[in-house]
């Protein structure tokens, strides 16, 4: 693009000032857009998926997902769609939520007693007296499969299997028999669907018999009409009823129905259209709606009337608003290599590659949201929407003792908030059995959950002994409703939506904290740090989220007039445990006895809820705490699975090591990364590719305690590059480029009015901030390398070095 700028002298007196500040302006943009214009963004393959877990390629809309594997000649296209659960009520074996008929608080008293008494119980002891047998909990179910039979021919050359993170598609190319053979599939959000198209560059070569295989603990009734493949039943444990659809439509002949299958011979393409449902309500205590044929017709009818070329650009438009917010550059090129030929090589010498990986695996991250959690449906569980079995481990649930959580840390940090309201909408669908629990479980008000919990409302225990006891999960979901409010203060959500939700939560807390004789402190009584060590009073865990949920709630009350509540949770916070203590190695104890071996590495990280994701630790405030959580987090080593890595990516770009942190970013890369880019457990398990990529945020943008800290912990891995559409608190968009590890420039995009607090090193030195529109200078002012301005809702403002 050319741009033809006047003549000095033809500039009225007055206006060259003016005309030297937006030629600067325009050259910076021009540089914004060289920076953030990085390589595409691909995951890709030369070879149909021989392992569903290791090599399928995942598309969803949140409320539908399928994996792709690509076969050549028989095509198994696995889907889901997230409702589809066994167990819950109407379940053959029973079901009771969790919760036992009968009264826990007798029994929670003796475990209070021997606590009290003997300080400590083994968590076989604990779950003998409080754990509860699980009837009828359920699995998240395989919806099917579209089996596609091709025509065979000779053998194939040219494979391509790839995902286009830019587009949010999938592609499958091959050449056989002289033909170049296209096949494209993305699920789409606006129209409720997951679109197939199959072509080639010759006239009259697509051939394949398509029908829908359904797993066998169900009943199948099997329809075909004009091209329509329609299967509806019930799951034999439950009745809960499902149907799935499949439109077949072709260009140069049309398609044949059969008895249970649709072919197309000699046709020159061919689209399908795929649609499927439950009864299932997210409605205590029956959890079932409508028949689902109305909602799968009227999508698959809807969505067929419209070509391929509408149905995709409608499908761009909704994603690429939601992913193109954000563009990394850290130095990556554009690869000619695979995949997984990209994920063995890392750390061997190419740094530019190295770079291409971790840029396309903090998209990624970004991508499987989009694609696992969207309004409507429910939030992402533990893979996420995409599961090929119905025995899933750990029955593909939601566990809330840090994995549901950690799924939605990058939702408001790299700008997805449209991705968050199916957690609001489940957290709000659990409060009336969370009520239940409080009161048969602890004798208290409000509402909470424990370790884990289904699509049926369960919020009791289970009987694991070292994993059924956490009842402090309410208040750690509650901590997401605090945190969207704080990023966009948005004050009717706060007042409608979050505030009702953390004082629940937090009266339950008022009606269970006990005082501990040994000093008089508010404490968590029985305690239990996951998932290791005995059952005590006061885990550091326990007291740290207690305390984040009552400082959170306390603010929230006051800013709302609740007077009352606020001196309640204020009189309790005075006297509260805070779960933050110095051990004799210099650790942040685990628990309230100095107990802790400096040789365990443990994969939770427990004791370090107050660094991340709770904030009160801070590096200003409590330097000594945060060395101890340096001690802590060194003693644990880099070592873990999935989830845990991620955890620490994150709790050392809280403790402002950009290095270290990159280290176990690296080092979940190459021990708990599954070819496909998946997160590994063992096995494939989400969080960790959401927590992983929040991680990368965090070391880019923090804005904990009022502060937004620009490059906080920036490794020298990425010693020159840009970030644009990051979020922080306060309602701000931010961009950021940087050269030889030092600012270059920050864009700060403001929502709201008010003052803001940032931090860098460039604020000690030379530089200047303008308002972008006007071009005026904004005044800071400085204390160190904290710069203090005032913003004004929708304008944009720019920090510079100056030379």
């Amino acid at each position: 693009m050319w741009v033809r700028f006047p003549a000095l002298s033809q500039l009225p007196r007055g206006v060259f000032p003016f005309f030297l500040i937006m030629v600067a302006l325009f050259a910076r943009n021009c540089v914004w857009a060289a920076e953030t214009s990085a390589a595409p963004l691909k995951i890709w393959f030369d070879a149909p998926a021989s392992d569903w877990e290791r090599e399928g390629l995942p598309i969803g809309n949140g409320a539908l997902g399928a994996v792709i594997t690509g076969e050549v000649d028989i095509e198994h296209l696995q889907f889901n769609e997230k409702t589809l659960w066994t167990g819950g009520p109407g379940s053959k074996q029973g079901y009771d939520f969790g919760i036992a008929s009968e009264s826990q608080v007798p029994k929670l008293a003796a475990v209070r007693k021997t606590l009290a008494e003997k300080g400590a119980m083994e968590p076989e002891a604990v779950a003998k007296e409080l754990g509860h047998k699980t009837v009828g909990y359920g699995d998240y179910q395989n919806f099917g499969e579209v089996v596609l039979t091709f025509t065979k021919g000779t053998a194939v050359t040219n494979y391509r299997r790839e995902l286009d993170l830019d587009k949010g598609i999938t592609r499958v190319t091959y050449t056989q028999d002289g033909v170049n053979y296209l096949r494209e599939y993305f699920a789409s959000y606006p129209d409720g669907v997951i679109v197939v198209r199959i072509s080639a560059d010759q006239p009259k070569k697509i051939n394949f018999n398509a029908s829908l295989n359904i797993p066998d603990n169900r009943t199948v009734q099997t329809s075909v009409k004009n091209g329509r493949i329609t299967v509806q039943g019930d799951l034999q444990d439950n009745g809960l009823k499902y149907e799935a659809a499949l439109q077949i439509s072709s260009l140069g002949n049309q398609p044949r129905s059969g008895e249970k299958s649709v072919s197309v011979e000699s046709a020159d393409s061919a689209v399908l259209v795929l649609s499927a449902g439950t009864n299932y309500a997210q409605q205590y205590p029956v959890y079932r709606g409508k028949d689902p044929h109305s909602k799968v017709a009227d999508a698959l009818d809807n969505a067929s009337k419209k070509t391929f070329t509408t149905l995709f650009n409608n499908h761009q438009v909704d994603y690429q608003k939601l992913f193109n917010r954000v563009a990394l550059n850290i130095g990556q090129s554009e690869s000619t290599l695979t995949t997984p030929k990209l994920l063995v090589g890392y750390r061997k010498g190419d740094a530019s590659l190295d770079r291409t990986l971790e840029a396309t695996y903090f998209q990624f991250g970004r991508y499987l949201i989009i694609s696992s959690s969207r309004a409507g449906s429910l939030p992402a569980n533990l893979q996420g929407v995409w599961n090929r079995t119905n025995t899933p481990p750990w029955n593909d649930d939601y566990h809330v003792n840090i994995n549901l959580q950690m799924n939605y840390w990058l939702a408001e940090t790299t700008n997805l908030q449209e991705t968050i309201p199916p957690l609001f909408n489940f957290v709000d669908s659990l409060v009336a059995p969370g009520q239940v629990a409080a009161k048969k479980i602890l004798g208290a008000n409000g509402w909470t959950l424990f370790l884990n919990t289904n699509v049926w409302g369960f919020a009791g225990v289970i009987e694991w002994p070292t994993a059924f006891w956490q009842p402090e999960a309410g208040a750690w979901l509650s901590q997401h409703y605090y945190e969207h409010y704080l990023f966009t203060q948005d004050k009717k959500f706060l007042r409608e939506r979050a505030y009702p939700i953390m004082k629940g939560a937090a009266q339950f807390w008022l009606d269970t904290l006990v005082k501990d004789p040994r000093d008089g402190k508010w404490v968590v009584s029985p305690s239990f740090s996951p998932e290791q060590g005995p059952f005590v009073v006061a885990a550091a865990m326990s007291q740290q989220i207690v305390f984040d949920l009552l400082r959170n709630t306390s603010e929230a009350a006051n800013f709302l007039g609740d007077k009352k509540f606020a001196q309640q949770t204020t009189d309790i916070l005075a006297n509260l445990d805070s779960g933050l203590r110095v051990g004799k190695w210099g650790q942040l104890q685990e628990w309230k006895e100095d107990i802790d071996d400096p040789k365990n590495q443990h994969r939770h990280v427990s004791q370090l809820f107050a660094l991340h994701p709770g904030h009160q630790i801070d590096a200003t405030k409590t330097p000594e705490l945060l060395q101890a959580a340096r001690t802590t987090l060194n003693g644990r080593g880099d070592g873990g699975t999935g989830w845990s890595q991620a955890w620490k990516v994150n709790l050392w770009a809280r403790l402002l090591d950009g290095d270290r942190a990159h280290k176990v970013l690296s080092e979940q890369l190459t021990t708990s990364t599954l070819p496909n880019l998946w997160d590994n457990h063992p096995p494939f398990q989400i969080d960790g590719n959401f927590g992983a990529t929040a991680g990368i945020a965090e070391m880019l943008l923090q804005s904990q305690n009022n502060q937004i800290q620009l490059l906080p912990a920036l490794p020298s891995a990425w010693s020159t590059g840009s970030v644009k559409g990051l979020r922080a608190r306060g309602d701000l968009v931010i961009d950021l480029s940087w050269k030889n590890k030092e600012l270059d420039e920050a864009v700060f995009h403001a929502g709201h009015a008010g003052e803001i607090t940032i931090k860098n090193a460039l604020l000690a030195k030379s530089f200047s901030l303008i308002e972008n529109a006007s071009g005026k200078s904004v005044p800071v002012k400085v204390v160190g390398e904290l710069g203090i301005f005032s913003v004004e809702p929708n304008k944009s403002y720019s920090l510079t070095k100056k030379l």
